[in-house]
């Protein structure tokens, strides 16, 4: 199990706005995104902030395989709704392993499953220079 308990030590807040999260610079960093423009702007924002992008995967089954592989996955960004599935069994996969992940959305915390109600949620439009600050991701 990765750093703790599921979602509890990298990311850590129950609030939609204002998830605390410890600096990461060097995190792999896996992006669960169907919109292609969303997607290009979080990569690009994680990147620059020194991160590494896993991803991104834009259906369950591509974000499945991508945890199931060896891509040494240390927090996860996921949009809720994935051109009509919900993200939730990825975020269960990613629970199991404790994997700390935040949900990335336009429908906010009213459609997230009690089991999750302890996951951060950042609502579309997102600020991503605020994700980044947030991710403790500078660019350098």
């Amino acid at each position: 199990m990765r750093r703790g308990a599921a979602n509890g030590a990298v990311l850590a807040s129950a609030s939609c706005r204002g998830a605390q999260v410890t600096p990461r610079r060097s995190a792999h960093v896996l992006v669960v995104e169907d919109e292609y423009l969303i997607a290009d702007e979080v990569c690009q924002t994680l990147a620059r902030g020194g991160a590494t992008v896993v991803g991104p995967a834009s259906t369950v089954a591509a974000a499945l395989r991508l945890i199931g592989g060896d891509c040494g996955i240390d927090m996860a960004l996921l949009d809720i709704n994935l051109k009509g599935e919900m993200v939730f069994p990825v975020a269960d996969a990613l629970a199991e392993r404790g994997i700390p992940f935040a949900f990335v959305t336009g429908y906010g915390k009213a459609v997230v499953p009690s089991r999750f109600e302890h996951v951060p949620c950042w609502e579309k439009p997102v600020d991503f220079k605020r994700v980044e600050s947030e991710l403790g991701l500078q660019a350098a």
